[in-house]
């Protein structure tokens, strides 16, 4: 099958817009404004987010902070590409038991095939939580096939 034939799924703006993405779904946040190589994810933060200490398990960061960091790496492609994430890393600043939380991706370097996108998570008051970055990867023709 060549580029040309691949179907491609319905906008990934749209999905994330409509809150049509199972993890969004699972752990309860939305997504705010996707354009331009920037994204926003907000997420209520709360008990059911907890660890056994009793504190935001830093997998929910992580979680936040890669949707954002997607969504804003995703703006970037053409209709026939896709991506995959290929490194994450994460730096956490302070514990959260209950918050509202804004993930802040961006995009600060896309090449043809590999892009870098940062991420600050930030509460209500605008303490700095966490910050993140990701290594993301192109893919095109049978590589982005069904993706």
């Amino acid at each position: 099958m060549s580029a040309q034939e691949i179907p491609v799924k319905s906008d990934f703006r749209e999905r994330a817009k409509a809150n049509d993405v199972p993890v969004m779904r699972l752990i309860g946040f939305e997504a705010g404004e996707i354009a331009d190589g920037r994204a926003t994810v907000v997420l209520t933060a709360g008990p059911q987010h907890a660890n056994p200490m009793g504190t935001l398990h830093g997998g929910i960061l992580c979680d936040i902070a890669d949707a954002a960091m997607g969504m804003a790496f995703a703006s970037t492609l053409a209709p026939e590409e896709s991506f995959t994430t290929v490194e994450l890393k994460i730096n956490f600043f302070r514990p959260v038991w209950e918050a509202q939380l804004k993930a802040e991706g961006i995009v600060v370097q896309r090449g043809r095939t590999i892009g870098y996108v940062e991420c600050t998570i930030t509460d209500q008051r605008n303490e700095l939580i966490a910050k993140a970055a990701s290594t993301c990867m192109v893919l095109r023709g049978q590589k982005a096939a069904g993706r």
